[in-house]
């Protein structure tokens, strides 16, 4: 009894004001080189310390990772190969311990080729995937022991757009869902589209409900709502740009506004960006330069929700595909994946700006950064 109350008490010691806990499990989504699957680590939210990586769970190239809204589970995509050789798409589940640890459930079809994203709805009913090869959504339903059941339905996007190399056919590059759960947005690269669905989560079921259409050669990857619900975000890897979106709730609707570029008007180089998030208090919105190599920083008038250029932060590595903010704002941790390596930054809560906290791990090919 008195070992259980002194437990007990050591774990209210370790928690912070707000009611998280003061190290976050964090785990990191993998492909190629020597990744052997899902890694995780602890960050101490005092020190802004990242511990050495362990290897939760052994996977295919899991390249990108989501946890359901409960914390007890956690899925991924897969482009796994079979004893043929053959490539296929698949989505895992796995349950959380509550170490962290992760235990494999089992694994379904992605529904399509190259699956890149993917989402849990709020509700933690199903879950949404992006198949970026063949240009398709999936929607896949959550059992109750936070297994997937097979593909409820599968659409494969159509059209083209204007960059020969990139633009061909149809390529989904993500899929989210509004903050009240009843529309899904899925930003295709190919045809420089947001495509919205409506959702119907306990039916794994999405519904064509219209598109907007980006700038010619775009490339629309990854998408993200304003904690208010009445803006989004979408970065446009091809041409290196973050446009907003006002957001009609009722109707599911974007109108598009503000395009800002993410990289110095004097650089000429190649450079592709990739993941866009905003940060917990709304302020500030980020975006990642490859190529460039930094984290592009803009804060956000409250009024207009325009954005206003902040800074580039160099991440100390190469090729920031992800990044990911902790619950509470108070780091931005920066995936290199052509570097093996994982940087911190503390935020600075007035002006958004990034500080390197001194603090650097390494995990191998790391593209997906998310938080427990």
């Amino acid at each position: 009894m008195r070992l259980h109350l002194t437990l007990a008490l050591l774990l209210i010691s370790v928690t912070s004001p707000l009611g998280l806990a003061a190290e976050q499990i964090v785990y990191f989504g993998t492909g190629g080189g020597d990744a052997r699957g899902i890694y995780s680590s602890t960050l101490d939210l005092e020190t802004g310390r990242l511990s050495a990586p362990t290897l939760a769970a052994e996977s295919q190239s899991p390249g990108f990772l989501a946890i359901a809204p409960d914390g007890k589970f956690l899925y991924c995509v897969s482009r796994a190969v079979d004893a043929s050789g053959k490539q296929y798409g698949a989505v895992q589940a796995y349950a959380i311990g509550e170490d962290g640890g992760l235990q494999r459930l089992n694994e379904q079809s992605s529904g399509g080729a190259g699956p890149c994203h993917l989402v849990v709805d709020h509700s933690g009913r199903c879950v949404l995937v992006a198949n970026y090869s063949d240009g398709s959504v999936a929607a896949l339903p959550i059992k109750p022991d936070g297994s997937l059941g097979e593909p409820a339905l599968v659409i494969r996007h159509e059209g083209s757009s204007v960059n020969e190399q990139r633009q061909q056919r149809p390529h989904a590059h993500s899929i989210n869902v509004s903050p009240d759960n009843a529309f899904a947005f899925a930003a295709d690269l190919g045809t420089d589209d947001v495509f919205v669905y409506k959702l119907e989560p306990a039916e794994a079921s999405l519904t064509a409900h219209g598109s907007i259409k980006l700038a010619p050669g775009s490339g629309p990857r990854h998408f993200a709502f304003h904690p208010d619900g009445k803006q989004a975000f979408v970065i446009n890897e091809l041409l290196s740009t973050i446009t907003a979106f006002d957001y009609d709730a009722d109707n599911g609707k974007l109108t598009a506004g503000q395009t800002i570029r993410t990289l110095p008007d004097d650089f000429a180089e190649h450079n592709t960006t990739a993941e866009v998030q905003v940060h917990p208090s709304g302020k500030f919105v980020y975006g990642s330069n490859r190529g460039h190599d930094t984290i592009a920083v803009f804060s956000r008038d409250a009024e207009t929700g325009r954005l206003k250029f902040v800074e580039h932060e160099p991440i100390r590595g190469n090729t920031p595909r992800n990044f990911g903010i902790d619950p509470t704002g108070t780091y931005l941790l920066a995936a290199g994946q052509n570097s093996n390596s994982v940087a911190v930054f503390r935020i600075n809560q007035e002006t958004g700006e990034l500080d390197y906290a001194e603090s650097e791990i390494e995990v191998p090919t790391p593209i997906c950064v998310k938080f427990l």
